[in-house]
């Protein structure tokens, strides 16, 4: 097995409870990790793996489509359309850190992890 990583990817999102979320938008943060069979790798051409430039553009859609109140909504949309590029895929973990968050505190960010 293998992993590829894109890790701190940064979006502007319409996410949360609160209507304000979804007005005004706030800033996240998404890692990806994926877990691949070795026996994807054959040789060195990118149609041999999975392309993190396709795992990258795919969430950058999924983000800018949802709306959805929850990040742990949000991660489980992310892995069900990550593992659909890649039939070799084992496992998606997606970490989602939110940087504005209405509660009052000191703190830098709340994040979810979810792995599948």
């Amino acid at each position: 097995m293998y992993k590829i990583k894109i890790n701190n990817m940064k979006f502007h999102s319409y996410i949360g409870v609160y209507q304000e979320e979804k007005k005004i938008g706030q800033n996240i943060e998404i890692d990806l990790i994926i877990s691949l069979s070795k026996k994807i790798i054959k040789d060195d051409d990118i149609t041999s793996t999975l392309s993190y430039g396709d795992c990258y553009r795919k969430i950058e859609e999924i983000v800018k489509a949802s709306n959805v109140d929850l990040l742990e909504t949000l991660a489980l949309e992310i892995i069900e359309e990550i593992k659909k590029l890649n039939d070799k895929i084992e496992s998606v973990q997606v970490n989602i850190r939110k940087l504005a968050v209405p509660i009052n505190g000191i703190f830098d960010s709340v994040e979810i992890q979810i792995k599948d």
